[in-house]
């Protein structure tokens, strides 16, 4: 194989880690806020409403609000696939495939106008 090749498989890897760590990690957060709110009784806001903005997410986080840790898994769950789109624009630019490096940088900057518009 020659060095190019090596590095693409590498890439591959990564980008299959990457959504591998996520899934865990988020699945992970969302199980601690199940468990709190299995203790508490409570999703920790008055009303059962739950955190819609980052910084809510994060103060609610911070005082130990189950809701909050939910949120916060759902945003990493989220976010894992933005990271798989970033790493493969560096792919792509690597092996120097100018149009898939444009048209997944298109598709970056949707997801990016989509989250700003959903917030």
């Amino acid at each position: 194989m020659d060095k190019e090749t090596q590095e693409m498989k590498k890439i591959e890897v990564i980008i299959g880690q990457i959504l591998r760590i996520g899934v865990v990690i988020s699945v992970g957060i969302i199980a601690i806020g199940i468990i709190l709110y299995l203790f508490s009784g409570t999703g920790g806001y008055a009303n059962n409403a739950f955190p819609t903005s980052i910084y809510d997410i994060v103060i609610g986080v911070n005082q130990g609000k189950p809701y909050a840790f939910m949120m916060l898994g759902l945003l990493f769950l989220i976010f894992t696939p933005v990271l798989r789109v970033i790493v493969s624009i560096y792919a792509f630019a690597k092996e120097r495939d100018t149009m898939y490096t444009v048209i997944t940088t298109i598709v970056l900057i949707i997801l990016i106008i989509a989250m700003i518009i959903g917030i």
